[in-house]
């Protein structure tokens, strides 16, 4: 992990940024770690922010369900190797 210090952060800030963007940074002062730098993503990332969300097929309801339950029904044809044909010229 990159690290810098309070000072570095005030006279190398683009550099202290760009070095947040490949990974997380960590602010020490005097040797020991204070702070840690990160992107937006990365944090949400790991509050469980993210956009990704997982849901139960019991959860869902109506139209929403039957969406969700009709394309695993396709992924499953597909890869059982029972998908239709689009080729239909015999």
């Amino acid at each position: 992990m990159t690290s810098f210090t309070p000072t570095d952060l005030g006279n190398k800030s683009g550099e202290v940024v760009e070095a947040a963007y490949r990974g997380p940074v960590e602010i020490t002062k005097r040797g020991k770690r204070k702070f840690v730098l990160l992107t937006v993503e990365q944090f949400d990332r790991l509050s469980g922010r993210s956009a990704q969300r997982a849901y139960r097929v019991e959860d869902l309801k109506g139209a929403e369900r039957d969406e969700i339950l009709a394309g695993l029904d396709a992924v499953n044809l597909r890869d059982s190797g029972e998908w239709p044909s689009l080729n239909t010229a015999t």
